[in-house]
C-alpha cells in the first residue's frame, strides 16, 4: 500500500522560482530519502550523505542571505520545503530545521566579519549544525542553564553538559548558550563552537522511542576554548538570540510535523483504497470516511496556520504568539493523525511492514521538542491575557 504513487500537496507559493524549488525538493525525496527511510531508521542509520546533498542543492541555508551562501527564500518557502523534507523522512526534515536554528544567531546577531568568516561554509559548505540551550537539569527552564564560559585574555573557557541536542557528536559546529555573568536569562552569552574543539565531545545517543536515524546525545564541553571572535552578540544577549531563535524553530517544528502527518494520511488513504472487507473497499465505510476527511481537515488547518505565522514573520511584524500556536497545534494534529492511520490499517498498522507505526512513534517526540506543548500553550497564555501574577 505504502508504495501508492501520492498525489503531490496543492500549494500557493509566491514565485515561478518557489515552484522550480519545491519540484527540486520532491524529486530529492523520492528518489533519496524516501525509499530508504523505514530501513535506515530501523537501523538507526543517520544519512549524513542526504545532508551533503541538500548542501550541495542550496536547502540547507534556504531563509538566509545569498550573500552567504544562503537561498534569500522567504520562511513561507522554507517551511513548505520542510513540510516535503519531513514527509519523506523526519529525521531529515527536522534535521534541516535544527541546521536552520543552529545558524540563525550567526547569521542574524553576528558580525559582518563573523558572517564572511563562517556563514558561507555553514550555509553552504557541507557543515552541520546543532544548537545548544538544554541541559540536564534545565529543559522548559532554560534560563537556569549551569554551563558556565570565563574569560581568559581574549579567550573564553566553556565548561558544562547541553542535553537533548540533535546531531549531538556529530555536528561539524555548535551554538552553544552559556552563563557569563550573573544568574537569571540576563547573564548568558550566545557563542560559536567548533565541532573538533578540544574539550568537546558526545556522550552516547539516547535510545528513544523514534526518530532512531536522528541523533540526541549529550554535549559535554570540558574546558573547550573559544575566541572572543566567537562570542555573538554582546555580554548577556544570548537569552534573548536563543528565545528568538526558537520563535523561528517553531515554525519549523510545525511545517515538519504537517509534513509527518499528511505522510501518514497519504498512507492511510492508500490502504483504506484497497483493503476490501464485505465485498468493498472500507473507504466506502462512513466511520472510515469520516476519520479521513477529520485528518484532512486538520492538516489543512496546520499547514494555514504556519503558513500565517510564516508570511507575519516575512513581512517583519510579530510572530511569537502566532509561533507557539502552530508549533501547539501542528503537532498535536501530527499525534492525532498519526494515532488514526494506525487505526485504519488495523493490525497492519502495528506492524513495521507499514509505516504508520513509525510516523506514530516520531510524532509524539515533536509535542516536546523546542518547548513542550505546555510551554506553548503559556506563551500563548501570556499575549492573550497578560503575563501570570506572582
Amino acid at each position: 500500500m505504502s508504495d501508492r504513487d501520492r498525489q503531490p500537496v496543492e500549494r500557493q507559493l509566491p514565485t515561478e522560482e518557489a515552484r522550480d524549488l519545491l519540484a527540486l525538493v520532491r524529486d530529492i525525496a523520492q528518489r533519496e530519502i524516501a525509499p530508504k527511510a523505514a530501513e535506515e531508521e530501523d537501523a538507526g542509520r543517520f544519512p549524513r550523505e542526504v545532508f551533503t546533498l541538500l548542501s550541495e542543492s542550496g536547502l540547507l541555508g534556504l531563509p538566509y542571505d545569498s550573500e552567504y551562501g544562503g537561498g534569500d527564500q522567504p520562511y513561507e518557502v522554507y517551511l513548505q520545503v520542510l513540510e516535503e523534507l519531513a514527509a519523506a523522512r523526519l529525521t531529515v526534515g527536522l534535521g534541516v530545521s535544527v541546521h536552520t536554528l543552529a545558524s540563525y544567531a550567526l547569521a542574524t546577531y553576528g558580525t559582518k566579519q563573523q558572517q564572511v568568516e563562517h556563514l558561507p561554509a555553514m550555509l553552504g559548505g557541507g557543515l552541520l549544525g546543532a544548537y545548544c540551550l538544554s541541559e540536564p537539569s534545565s529543559g522548559s527552564d532554560a534560563a537556569s542553564l549551569r554551563t558556565k564560559a570565563v574569560r581568559d585574555g581574549d579567550q573564553w573557557v566553556i565548561n558544562g553538559t547541553k542535553a537533548w541536542i540533535t546531531h549531538g557528536g556529530i555536528a561539524d559546529f555548535y551554538t552553544v548558550m552559556a552563563r557569563t555573568g550573573e544568574e537569571g536569562p540576563r547573564g548568558i552569552t550566545a557563542f560559536l563552537v567548533p565541532g573538533d574543539a578540544p574539550g568537546l565531545s558526545g556522550a552516547a545517543p539516547e535510545k528513544k522511542m523514534g526518530m532512531k536515524g536522528s541523533p540526541t546525545a549529550q554535549v559535554h564541553l570540558d574546558g573547550v576554548r573559544v575566541g572572543d571572535d566567537r562570542r555573538i552578540g554582546e555580554e548577556g544577549q544570548g537569552f534573548f538570540i536563543a528565545l528568538s531563535a526558537l520563535d523561528s524553530g517553531r515554525l519549523g517544528i510545525a511545517a515538519c510535523a504537517i509534513g509527518l502527518a499528511q505522510a501518514a494520511l497519504d498512507e492511510a488513504v492508500a490502504y483504506a483504497t484497497q483493503r476490501r472487507q464485505f465485498t468493498r473497499p472500507i473507504a466506502d465505510f462512513q466511520g472510515l470516511r469520516f476519520m479521513l476527511a477529520d485528518m484532512a481537515t486538520q492538516i489543512e488547518a496546520g499547514r494555514a496556520l504556519y503558513l500565517a505565522a510564516a508570511r507575519l514573520r516575512d513581512a517583519g511584524k510579530p510572530f511569537a504568539k502566532q509561533a507557539a500556536m502552530a508549533k501547539l497545534h501542528c503537532t498535536d494534529t501530527a499525534m492525532k493523525v498519526t494515532t488514526d492511520a494506525v487505526q485504519i490499517l488495523g493490525g497492519y498498522g502495528y506492524t513495521a511492514d507499514f509505516p504508520a507505526e513509525r510516523y506514530m512513534r516520531e510524532a509524539k517526540v515533536l509535542q516536546i521538542v523546542e518547548g513542550t506543548n505546555q510551554i506553548q500553550r503559556m506563551v500563548i497564555a501570556r499575549h492573550v491575557a497578560g503575563p501570570e501574577a506572582h
